[in-house]
């Protein structure tokens, strides 16, 4: 069972997103916070699998409840899900770079938001990737952390390979038919990547795809 923390300040939003969710058989609804500081005393009581997070609430935002959760190691399973208005939102871009596992537009189908969690939750953390890569190439160029480049000496030219085609939005599956490999191998790869760069998830692989030039804006490997 997936069990899922909304977190939104909007009641009706949360109703919305409850009713959906919790009328599968495979998710439910393990509680709700109206404000980031709900949200994180929440995560840390009920331990969710998701947190469906508003990126804008009253006394703390979605983005400071994100680096809360994120950076507190006894959390390091729970992946948080951004909800935003806009697609193009500069704090979803940095609430990824601080750990969440994607996000997902409020208004977006009922299909998505399900497909989105239950893949979430199977590792798959880089939600809508098409949108995502172009909002991560939007935002990536302003970045003012150093660039990500040096870390990537650690890497084999097959873990680079790998990550540049995790940056380009590519699933295992997609990496193994192209580099002619298993699914476990592309799978083996992109863990050993992600644990040398100290990457909590597919997402933060993209970021510093992206920030290391080893992917760029509109390559498509």
């Amino acid at each position: 069972m997936i069990r899922v923390l909304l977190a939104d300040d909007q009641s009706l939003v949360r109703a919305g997103f409850r009713a959906l969710l919790d009328a599968q058989p495979d998710i439910e609804v393990a509680g709700e916070a109206a404000d980031g500081e709900e949200a994180v005393r929440a995560v840390r009581e009920l331990a969710p699998d998701v947190v469906l997070m508003d990126i804008r609430m009253p006394v703390l935002d979605g983005l400071a409840a994100t680096r809360r959760i994120t950076e507190d190691d006894r959390l390091k399973d729970v992946k948080v899900v951004m909800l935003t208005t806009f697609e193009l939102d500069e704090y979803v871009f940095e609430a990824i770079r601080s750990g969440a596992s994607g996000f997902l537009v409020k208004d977006t189908e009922p299909e998505e938001l399900l497909r989105a969690v239950r893949a979430v939750v199977g590792g798959d953390a880089l939600l809508s990737p098409g949108v995502t890569r172009r909002l991560i190439a939007e935002f990536a160029a302003r970045s003012k952390e150093p660039a990500a480049a040096d870390a990537l000496a650690e890497l084999t030219e097959r873990e680079r390979e790998v990550m540049a085609l995790v940056g380009i939005g590519l699933s295992n599956e997609e990496i193994a038919r192209r580099l002619v490999v298993s699914p476990l191998t592309a799978k083996t790869h992109v863990s050993r990547t992600m644990v040398k760069l100290g990457a909590r998830d597919r997402a933060q692989l993209v970021v510093l795809a992206y920030e290391s030039g080893l992917v760029r804006p509109g390559w498509l490997g």
